[in-house]
């Protein structure tokens, strides 16, 4: 069915940028939100970034005006571009879709990817 599946994580020291790519393959008839989270070690996964139907990102407030969160419509891919990255942004960040994947049950289900390793080193 759907699958998400997220790359661009690495190593990077304090300072740098990375860019996380999510891929969406399988049918999707209508979503209804598209964002990043991210866990770091011994803490709740949170929600980074969304993007609204019309193209405009939201961002949670330790990462706003570093993060720049974007689509590609044609390629099925989310972006999550990261500037200025800190030692506070290391975790395993995730890609979640939630959408109507049924042309027979209008009712939405929730994806995840498997997650990338981002690390920001002092």
């Amino acid at each position: 069915q759907v699958q998400l599946v997220e790359s661009g994580g690495g190593l990077v020291q304090a300072g740098g940028s990375l860019r996380l790519s999510c891929v969406a393959s399988g049918t999707i008839f209508k979503i209804n939100a598209v964002g990043w989270y991210r866990q770091a070690p011994g803490k709740e996964r949170e929600l980074v970034a969304t993007i609204t139907s019309g193209g405009s990102g939201n961002y949670a407030d330790s990462v706003k005006g570093r993060f720049t969160i974007s689509r590609d419509s044609a390629k099925n891919t989310v972006y999550l571009q990261m500037n200025s990255l800190k030692p506070e942004d290391t975790g395993v960040y995730y890609c979640n879709l939630d959408a109507v994947t049924s042309s027979s049950w209008p009712r939405s289900n929730v994806y995840w990817g498997q997650g990338t390793q981002v690390t920001v080193s002092s």
